[in-house]
This record gives structure tokens, C-alpha cells and sequence, in this order.
């Protein structure tokens, strides 16, 4: 369907280091003060070739469009800093090229989603050093006054004032939190976090975590610092960023021990990331159990190639239509109770 055909997991043993995250750069951005939105000028329209064939792909499955549950939207600023960071092959993308497919205007990229069908994205946006996630936070909930398509997305760190903050996004009904323990470097079960995961936890708010070991490993990534916050807090609805590349067994541990537990397929399976950290084939079984679990996440626009070749990786893996429906849009759906539409327009 792409210009990168699927490839299909390797067996396992192979090399497990792990790609850069796009994600991962945030942390050469500091935080600006937000400014009033400029007058953008208009949206170049997708490709219509491009976003045609991705259409095809949810159309043949008669889904209604795509929810797409980890794409970055963040201060102009700070996104072209993390751009900026890729292009100079800055050490968290270990050494690896990485050419930004989507590097266009907000406007565009918003357009670009819409016209490829997708019904729901996220604004996945992070901090890494203290005094900046309230400040991402409210420059989030007002992209999400002006993007009714956008899930607001929230954040947080372990700080003083974190639990405050976290009540006062939730009241103002954020609909997903994101947290980033490898860019942030903390510990999730810190306890300067424990009082938000309650509150995250009792209002139902799902958290998409970037906690696995890739691209390089940190001081509280792995399994077993988000296993502790979810011993404690059972209910807590934690969504694995990137399968947990490249601990995909473990984290598929915890899905199976924990049942608010979710996964979402960013970059996994994809040329890119098998080349490095392949998804063992063992596994696939595990994933198909867990099928009403599994969330569609792409990283858009921070990726190396075509949108559609995430969708591509996914139908590759042979789990069957029903699987991919619940991926690509009815898991997501449902965990955001988004309502029935019809077919979005292009």
C-alpha cells in the first residue's frame, strides 16, 4: 500500500536496540511564553494520491475513519527545535537518519489528518525539566478550542503543584494525559506523582506513557518503574507508547496482569523500527488476545515515512480484519466514547 512495504516481525533474539523517538528530543526545547495565534495562511491540501490510499485502507475495513491516539501537536517553537534536533543527528536518535515526512505548517499538518480520514488525534506534548507542563498544558487546551478533532491532551512531571495542576485539567476536561519518563529522566513512581495517577485513575483519564527502553535506555525506563504506580493503582487506564519498544514481552505482561492496561502501536512493527528492535514473532499470539487493548498511534508528523505505512505494518502482521478494525479506530473509539459519525469528509 505504501512505498515501504510491511515487514513482518523477526524472530526474536535478533538486534534489540531500539530507534530514536521522536519524542525524545523534546528535551532540547525550552518553554516560551504563549502567543497569540497568527493568521495562518491557508492549508496546502494533502496529496490527493497519498491520502486517498489511506482512506482505501480504513474504507475497505467499513470503519468510519481512524482515531489515532499518539500524534504531536506542540508549540510551533518547540516543535521546530525538535525538528532542528533530528536534522543534526543529535545523540537520542542514535546516529540513525531521520527524515521528518510531515515538516509543514500546524494547519497543514491538522488538514493532512482530516484528509487521510483520521476521526480523533492526540496532541501528544511532554515536559522535560520542572515550570513547564502547566504552561504546555494551557498552550494544549487551547489548540483543542481551536482543533474540536484533537483529544485534549494534558502532562505532567514530578514537581510541586503537579496534583493541582492534573485537578484543574481534568475539570476542565482533558481527555488524555501524556507522560514521558525517558525525556523527563524521572521515576513514574516518585512520589511527588502518586497523588495525580489517584486522580487520573478515579476520573477514568487514560495516560500514554513513553516508558519502554528505546531509543536508549534511562535510569527508570523498563517495566518495573510503571509497575509499581499500577500496583498501587490498578485502575489507572496506562497506554504503553510504542508497544514498550524494545521490552515488548514485558510490557505485554503487564496488559495481560492489569486490565485498564493498553498499547499503542507507534512506529512498532514498521521497516523501520524491525531493522532494530523487532517485535517477537512468539508474541504474536499475546497481541491477538489482547486485541481489544491495542490502540493505532503513528507519531505523526515526526516520521521517517508515509503515514500509511504504519497501516501497512499492522495488516502485515496476518491478526485478520477484526483485529484491525478494533486497532485502527473501535478500541480507541470506545475508551473515548467518541460518538457514531458518519464518514468524514475529505
Amino acid at each position: 500500500m505504501s512505498a515501504h512495504p510491511p515487514t513482518r516481525p523477526a524472530a526474536s533474539g535478533e538486534a534489540t536496540a531500539s530507534p530514536a523517538s521522536p519524542e525524545a528530543t523534546a528535551s532540547t526545547a525550552s518553554p516560551e511564553p504563549a502567543k497569540p495565534a497568527e493568521a495562518a495562511e491557508p492549508a496546502r491540501p494533502a496529496e490527493p494520491a497519498e491520502a486517498a490510499e489511506v482512506r482505501r485502507f480504513w474504507q475497505a475495513l467499513g470503519l468510519p475513519g481512524l482515531v489515532d491516539v499518539h500524534t504531536h501537536f506542540m508549540p510551533e517553537r518547540v516543535l521546530r527545535k525538535v525538528w532542528a534536533y533530528f536534522d543534526a543527528l543529535g545523540p537520542l536518535t542514535g546516529g540513525v537518519e531521520w527524515p521528518i515526512t510531515y515538516r509543514r505548517e500546524e494547519a497543514e499538518r491538522v488538514a493532512l489528518l482530516r484528509a487521510f480520514g483520521v476521526r480523533a488525534f492526540t496532541a501528544m506534548l511532554y515536559p522535560h525539566k520542572p515550570g513547564m507542563a502547566r504552561w504546555l498544558n494551557d498552550w494544549a487546551a487551547g489548540f483543542a478550542r481551536r482543533t474540536p478533532d484533537c483529544l485534549h491532551t494534558s502532562t505532567l512531571f514530578p514537581e510541586p503543584g503537579a496534583a493541582a495542576y492534573v485537578r484543574e485539567a481534568v475539570g476542565q476536561g482533558t481527555r488524555v494525559f501524556k507522560a514521558h519518563v525517558q525525556v523527563g529522566a524521572y521515576d513514574p513512581s516518585d512520589e511527588a506523582l502518586d497523588a495525580c495517577w489517584g486522580l487520573l485513575a478515579e476520573a477514568g483519564v487514560p495516560v500514554v506513557v513513553h516508558c519502554g527502553s528505546g531509543p536508549a535506555p534511562g535510569k527508570h525506563t523498563g517495566p518495573g518503574p510503571v509497575a509499581r504506580v499500577l500496583a498501587r493503582h490498578p485502575r489507572l487506564r496506562l497506554v504503553v507508547a510504542h508497544m514498550g519498544m524494545p521490552e515488548y514481552e514485558d510490557f505485554l505482561d503487564l496488559a495481560e496482569r492489569y486490565r485498564e492496561v493498553r498499547l499503542d502501536t507507534t512506529m512498532a512493527f514498521t521497516g523501520f523500527s524491525e531493522r532494530m528492535a523487532p517485535f517477537p514473532r512468539r508474541a504474536l499470539p499475546r497481541l491477538a488476545a489482547l486485541g481489544d487493548r491495542v490502540l493505532l498511534g503513528t507519531d505523526f508528523p515526526n516520521i521517517p515515512y508515509p503515514y500509511a505505512h504504519q497501516l501497512d505494518a499492522l495488516a502485515g502482521l496476518g491478526l485478520g480484519d477484526d483485529w484491525l478494525r478494533a486497532v485502527c479506530h473501535d478500541n480507541a473509539a470506545r475508551l473515548f466514547a467518541l460518538p457514531d459519525t458518519p464518514e468524514p469528509a475529505a
